[in-house]
């Protein structure tokens, strides 16, 4: 069997390679990404190709299915750049895909798609995904998710799957979440759990995470399982003011949510943070999921809970891993 992951070096990629190299049946994997890796993973062949220029055909050709996970959060202020990336990008790989005539296809959606929602319980897969509006990574990937569903009309023998997950952390992928949402003028020091004194008790500040390993087995899963379809795909408990004080052993500091949205527009606005202000409203508009059909349907479940994937990215985070691909490098 050959599967082709392409995004294979960022944070979903590394550990969808390490789930399928795990993988009993050991399919072989082409694993494509912009730029050159230094990590050895057994039956694996990195493959250098971008999306947006690069003849992708010949690279699917005889390939069971297609993972992709390709996509480019920064510059937030390069909108055409993000655009013709994100949408025209994940285009052309489904298009070529189709002439390949690759049977599966898993694209890694997010919990970014749906629509404003409930903080009191969850929704599944059916809930409206029409984006949270003031989030440009929100759009987007309703963009792709619509395209989608107009690709699948076409191709009704492709099996196609879609991924949603919640936010994905792992303690290697700390230096390209730093870069993406944190910038460089927060030192390292600050990230060790005893440092971490104080958390926004905000009223909607209630979101779901999942590590990044157990995001790569459901993507293993998704390729070699004959399943279609929407899953969520986040771990438990819920993450909230109370629970992020009780793990940091840290004190909840009231806060209002224009106050919080209004302090990240100003450090966007300055240059201090490549974080802009829709990426809070994501996190406060954005819906809690329910994970009931990964794990009846795909049979997934996750390994590790939300404090485990919290506090490995933290360390990471404190020590500066990394890992030797271009997007996780340290």
């Amino acid at each position: 069997m050959k599967i082709v992951v392409i995004g294979a070096t960022g944070n979903l990629g590394t550990s969808t390679l390490r789930a399928l190299s795990r993988e009993p049946a050991m399919p072989d994997v082409v694993a494509i990404a912009r730029r050159k890796a230094e990590i050895v993973v057994p039956r694996t062949t990195f493959v250098q190709a971008d999306i947006t220029q690069d003849d992708l055909v010949p690279l699917l050709h005889g390939a069971d299915a297609v993972i992709h996970l390709a996509w480019l959060l920064q510059p937030a202020r390069e909108r055409e750049r993000l655009h013709h990336v994100n949408i025209e990008g994940s285009r052309r790989v489904f298009e070529a895909a189709a002439t390949a005539k690759v049977p599966a296809l898993i694209y890694a959606s997010s919990v970014g798609v749906y629509s404003p929602g409930p903080k009191h319980r969850f929704v599944d897969e059916s809930w409206p995904i029409d984006g949270i509006a003031s989030s440009l990574y929100s759009q987007q990937k309703v963009s792709v998710e619509r395209y989608l569903d107009r690709f699948e009309l076409q191709h009704p023998d492709m099996r196609v799957v879609r991924l949603r997950p919640a936010l994905v952390f792992k303690r290697v992928a700390a230096s390209e979440i730093r870069r993406l949402f944190i910038g460089p003028l927060v030192p390292r020091f600050l990230f060790a759990k005893s440092r971490l004194r104080l958390v926004p008790d905000v009223d909607r500040l209630r979101f779901q995470c999942v590590h990044s390993h157990d995001v790569g087995r459901a993507f293993a899963l998704a390729a070699l399982n004959d399943v279609r379809g929407a899953f969520n795909i986040a771990t438990d408990p819920v993450l909230d003011p109370e629970l992020l004080a009780d793990i940091l052993h840290a004190r909840r500091v009231r806060m209002s949510e224009g106050a919080l949205r209004q302090a990240v527009a100003t450090a966007y606005k300055l240059h201090l943070t490549p974080t802009d202000p829709g990426w809070v409203d994501l996190g406060l508009e954005s819906p809690l999921m329910d994970t009931e059909r990964a794990r009846t349907v795909l049979h997934w479940s996750p390994r590790r809970d939300a404090p485990e994937a919290l506090l490995d990215l933290l360390e990471g985070l404190r020590t500066g891993s990394g890992l030797a691909t271009a997007p996780l490098h340290s």
